[in-house]
């Protein structure tokens, strides 16, 4: 366990893109995990499951049998928050024909453990290994649940990023139109001695019948000094 949370408190979550940083994540899981020949990360968005990033050769082609399916050991763990453990493919009762899939492809046994948010599942992380029986030990478990963690906090950090940059992108894009719209106006004022509340019902008016944006409007005004109204 000491080698597994040296290797994952080394890895940077924050001004990073989440594709590598996940990256780094399934790596260390598969160096510290015992039996983690190949290793993965399923997330779910709107209902769609994909593959976020993988380690070793079983993973990406085990997980697209299931995305195909639209069932699977990954996606059930990764829909309903529960871990999800195969044995032994081939007597696995489960998930209709996909364990013989698995086993065709050099996969015996598997271990796909929730990414927990707020009670909830956003994901799963999901380990592959070509000897059955890989996963039963405890430490196993253990692992795989703390990897699970750091997995959900990257995939919230990035989203939360990603959200405030869209809010302060919007946010200037917003303080940019209103100042255009201000100079629109000012223009207005001056040259055709319109009142500051005209002036902007000329920018309105003239924006619903030509189905052009006030902003649109109000820049042309800037570069013309033309009255959009006459």
């Amino acid at each position: 366990m000491e080698q597994l949370l040296r290797a994952l408190t080394r890895i940077t979550l924050v001004d990073r893109p989440l594709k590598e940083v996940l990256g780094d994540i399934v790596r260390a899981a598969a160096a510290a995990i015992p039996g983690a020949e190949s290793t993965s990360i399923t997330l779910v968005q709107q209902d769609r499951a994909y593959t976020a990033a993988h380690h070793g050769g079983a993973a990406l082609p085990a997980e697209e049998t299931q995305y195909g399916r639209g069932y699977g050991p990954c996606m059930d763990a990764a829909r309903g928050g529960v871990v999800i453990r195969i044995d032994d493919m081939l007597t696995e009762p489960r998930f209709g024909d996909y364990p013989q899939h698995a086993a065709d492809q050099g996969v015996s046994s598997s271990l796909s453990v929730p990414l927990p948010y707020q009670g909830s599942s956003i994901g799963a992380l999901n380990l592959y290994s070509s000897q059955p029986s890989a996963f039963v030990a405890p430490e196993v478990s253990e692992k795989a649940l703390l990897v699970a963690e750091v997995l959900a906090t990257a995939v919230l950090n990035a989203d939360r990023y990603a959200r405030v940059s869209e809010e302060a992108q919007n946010l200037r894009q917003a303080m940019q139109s209103r100042a255009v719209i201000e100079q629109a106006k000012g223009i207005l004022m001056e040259r055709f001695k319109l009142t500051p509340d005209r002036a902007f019902d000329v920018l309105t008016r003239v924006s619903q019948e030509g189905n052009v944006k006030v902003r649109e409007l109000a820049r042309r005004v800037v570069e013309t000094g033309e009255n959009p109204g006459v």
